[in-house]
């Protein structure tokens, strides 16, 4: 129901899905949403994980990429080296700023950085651990799967499969449902690796396609169950 949800109104599917714990399962709204922001921020951590290892593992064609784009690698290191020393004054100017954005913005960090945290004081914590990294798993291995589709695509390594799948999933994360833009963004990341334009597309329509069907059918399901098997509430 909630992914279904997202594909209309972006993150309307955390609110219904914390509202159906409460109406059905009596779990309190704001603990049921609660646990949601902490998956959000796992998530989060999981893809910033991918990042690193698509990076590591295809650090040379990825600068090849950049110089061929007119952006050497001393160039980059220094777009980088920026961005984390923007990055240390920002959080120095929150910890020390006493506006009204600086302290939300400093309640906001530390509210994820509590969510983080909670992980480890779970009754189940393996349970939910070992569940992230299943499905974050899943979610790569739909790309290994989905690469045997398109001809040109089929000798694609693992971390030329995790480039695609970060490209992938800012879009997802950037539009509703990624409609649109993860077909392209997906595309993009192929190109790096020598894939056509009418491959990658193929890849990209062809993996965006097949799992909104899933979630459009088993969300629609889910709308039309949810309230006949718990009619007495």
């Amino acid at each position: 129901m909630a992914y279904f949800a997202n594909l209309g109104i972006p993150r309307s599917g955390e609110v219904l899905r914390a509202t159906a714990l409460a109406t059905y399962e009596d779990v309190p709204f704001q603990k049921g949403f609660g646990t949601i922001v902490t998956e959000r921020v796992v998530d989060l951590l999981m893809l910033l994980l991918i990042i690193l290892i698509a990076l590591i593992s295809q650090t040379d064609i990825i600068l090849a990429f950049l110089i061929e784009k007119g952006l050497g690698f001393t160039s980059t290191l220094i777009f980088i080296c920026a961005g984390f020393l923007g990055f240390l004054f920002i959080m120095a100017f929150l910890r020390r700023s006493s506006s009204r954005f600086a302290i939300k913005i400093r309640d906001f960090i530390n509210g994820l950085l509590d969510g983080v945290l909670s992980i480890f004081k779970m009754k189940y914590k393996w349970a939910f651990i070992l569940h992230t990294v299943f499905i974050w798993g899943a979610y790569v291995l739909m790309f290994w799967v989905i690469k045997y589709t398109v001809p040109e695509t089929i000798d694609l390594s693992f971390g030329q499969i995790l480039v695609a799948f970060v490209g992938g999933a800012f879009a997802m994360s950037t539009t509703n449902g990624g409609i649109g833009l993860y077909p392209i963004a997906v595309s993009k990341s192929l190109s790096i690796f020598g894939i056509t334009a009418v491959s990658g597309n193929a890849f990209g329509w062809i993996m965006w396609i097949a799992q909104t069907i899933m979630v459009v059918v088993f969300g629609a399901i889910s709308f039309l169950l949810l309230p006949l098997l718990n009619r007495n509430k």
